[in-house]
């Protein structure tokens, strides 16, 4: 089976890439920058041009057996969010969406199926309350980009590709925000996030890319499904958890208005906001994860993190 992922240059993408290469698919990544997406992503996977927005390039590489993974996204941690950088987190969103679809009705049939990347963001800021995929969204900014960025590839249930939504949380594995914290922890200096009540959904690497495999290798699974642990903490219990694992303090919260100050509406929205997401639909579907645990999360995160240091 041949699998094309857009953001396959990413944390995520690259993990996917490297599973699904490592089991035997032909993997092909369309990028803007082939020849430097191919040296990257090492042997097995192929890189193919990209122009961003249409599905020139990519689409004569899709037949009745071809799973498309959609990743695609301008990284929304990085920096304040000023308008121009907001406007970015949607349209490079939408773009891919809409290069997708082109793709799709450009081939001579259309693919078996189709993964869409979301994220719990798509909820909006909830309480300790357990949130299941069938919770209605959110509307801050976040959950507005996740919307629009699930409805990006909507149409292609109409022409009978099955579709994956996942909706993913905080990530940890060499890479992300893990790498983001360690400095502060590792000198005894991290700790909470404001009050530090907050919900941190989050999920291993190896369960990122295994349940985006499983949900693409596995027929009759449609529509949306949360990509987070089973283990719900909150900031609080994860800076808990990462001085542990790192053998350091984890005492000192950052205090909410200085985070404001720092990053403003991206502070409100993803540092001091939090969803408890759980992942019904994935649990009920015979999904096992590598890491249900985030002390054994962390454990297998750090030795990745350390191990590239």
């Amino acid at each position: 089976m041949r699998t094309i992922i857009l953001g396959g240059t990413g944390f995520i993408g690259k993990a996917l890439a490297r599973l699904l290469a490592g089991q035997g698919y032909a993997v092909i990544v369309p990028s803007r920058r082939p020849d430097k997406a191919a040296a990257a992503l090492g042997p097995g996977i192929t890189a193919v041009g990209f122009d961003g927005v249409t599905g020139i390039g990519f689409a004569r590489h899709i037949d009745a057996t071809t799973a498309i993974v959609n990743l695609a996204g301008e990284n929304i941690a990085d920096g304040r969010w000023t308008p121009d950088k907001k406007r970015r987190i949607l349209e490079s969103r939408l773009d891919a969406g809409a290069a997708v679809m082109d793709a799709i009705r450009q081939a001579e049939a259309p693919p078996a199926v189709l993964v869409q990347a979301s994220a719990v963001g798509f909820y909006g800021a909830r309480g300790a309350e357990p949130v299941g995929e069938d919770a209605a969204p959110g509307t801050n900014f976040l959950a507005h980009v996740a919307q629009r960025w699930e409805d990006s590839t909507s149409g292609a249930e109409a022409l009978g590709v099955r579709r994956v939504v996942v909706r993913t949380s905080m990530v940890l594995g060499p890479g992300g925000a893990l790498r983001k914290m360690l400095p502060a922890f590792k000198l005894g200096l991290g700790g909470p996030l404001g009050a530090g009540t907050q919900m941190v959904p989050w999920i291993h690497l190896d369960d990122e890319a295994g349940a985006i495999a499983f949900l693409m290798q596995t027929p009759g699974l449609s529509g949306p499904f949360n990509l987070a642990a089973p283990e719900a903490v909150d900031s609080r219990g994860f800076a808990r958890a990462l001085g542990r694992a790192l053998g350091r303090p984890a005492v000192l919260p950052a205090p909410g208005f200085a985070l404001k100050l720092l990053l403003g509406q991206l502070a409100e929205e993803v540092l001091l906001s939090g969803v408890r997401a759980e992942p019904t639909r994935l649990l009920a579907a015979g999904y096992r994860f590598r890491h249900p645990t985030l002390a054994g999360a962390l454990a297998g995160a750090l030795e990745d993190v350390l191990g590239q240091a």
